[in-house]
């Protein structure tokens, strides 16, 4: 039996949210029902709108930069400070140089392959003598960061219910990412759905009905112990008989059962399936930006058993190592979608590589 959450005391604001989902699945505009951080409320309503869609990108970007070098100032100062010890230390740029500067991106967490790989792109310029300043250094460095970022664009929603099977292990903020991106639906005026398919862990469906209470969202679920691909399946049918335009469904993260996981997640994918053919249409694999180059084992094995197609990195704060995001994306192959620099609704943003490399580099 699916039990549909209903705020006990809903606001009054909830009440209508509620009653434009039932009566209408596509309402023209969904607004967000939690505030908005203060410091964003601020930025959006202490400037003037921008004139014409070219000056909406340069602001969104510029604001953009400006939080991901809040957040990696752990990672900067490493780079960017050591850069300039190196420079102090060595005349020019030589096989001296890019040995020590190996040792500082290692331990900035991007690891040895993605080390290597970036100081296999300096040797031939050092050769040719070309980055005896800091700035063509790090003007190197940026390029041979951004082609290792490139990756497929996301796919466009174009289908009705949109379904994204959310992945990864126990705490990694899973859930929490679940109704950020719930949230950004509903301030793009998308309807979505969230399925509470860890079944596993007693707490898991509550956590997920509280935050689906806080953004004004409906959330389906089972009881404890029930099996996830049937809950998956009869919320899919619940998704399709609502018109609803998206569904997030989250999953257990039990690692020190990994086979047991991972054969639950086949089964729930092949569900999914079997239900609405072509879906999942994204499999989002959430991953703790603290965790260092664990992130990167754990992306490995997830992609081996459900075919992840894009990363969310998430604790991305102060004290993060941000270098982990380009170890993953390099190693692993997978696009970054998004990265958590916060605990607001709204501290969920698209990954965007030049702005990342730019915070990273102190560009």
């Amino acid at each position: 039996m699916i039990r549909w959450f209903r705020p006990k005391e809903p606001e009054e604001n909830e009440i209508k949210a509620e009653e434009e989902l039932a009566e209408s699945p596509r309402p023209e505009s969904a607004k967000p029902l939690a505030e908005t951080s203060p410091q964003i409320e601020a930025e959006e309503s202490g400037k003037p709108e921008p004139e014409g869609f070219p000056a909406t990108i340069s602001e969104a970007k510029k604001g953009l930069l400006h939080r991901f070098r809040e957040r990696l100032s752990r990672t900067r100062k490493t780079l960017v400070d050591g850069i300039d010890l190196l420079f102090a230390k060595h005349p020019f740029v030589d096989e001296a140089f890019l040995e020590e500067l190996e040792e500082l991106l290692v331990t900035a967490d991007l690891g040895v392959e993605t080390t290597l790989n970036l100081i296999n792109a300096m040797q031939e310029r050092v050769r040719r003598r070309e980055l005896g300043q800091v700035e063509r250094l790090k003007a190197a460095l940026k390029a041979a960061m951004l082609e290792m970022l490139q990756g497929p664009p996301p796919r466009p929603i174009s289908t009705r219910p949109w379904v994204v099977l959310m992945v990864g292990v126990n705490g990694v903020g899973k859930t929490t990412t679940i109704a950020k991106l719930a949230h950004r639906d509903r301030q793009e005026g998308r309807v979505p759905l969230l399925i509470a398919a860890d079944t596993f862990r007693a707490a898991a469906a509550e956590q997920l009905e509280v935050w689906g209470q806080r953004v004004g969202v409906p959330v389906v679920r089972q009881k404890y112990g029930a099996d996830p691909a049937a809950v998956v399946f009869d919320g899919l049918s619940a998704a399709l008989s609502r018109g609803v335009d998206t569904v997030y469904i989250d999953t257990a993260g039990r690692l020190h059962t990994k086979v047991n996981l991972m054969e639950e997640l086949k089964k729930i994918h092949r569900t999914i399936a079997k239900k609405l053919p072509g879906a999942p249409h994204e499999v989002m694999l959430v991953l703790d930006a603290t965790t260092g180059q664990n992130a990167i084992a754990q992306a490995r094995m997830f992609q081996e058993a459900v075919g992840v197609t894009g990363i969310i990195l998430t604790k991305l704060d102060g004290t993060a190592k941000g270098g982990v995001a380009l170890a993953v994306a390099h190693e692993t192959g997978i696009p970054l979608r998004f990265l958590g620099v916060g605990e607001g609704l709204d501290d969920l943003k698209p990954f965007d590589a030049e702005a990342f490399v730019d915070a990273i580099l102190g560009l």
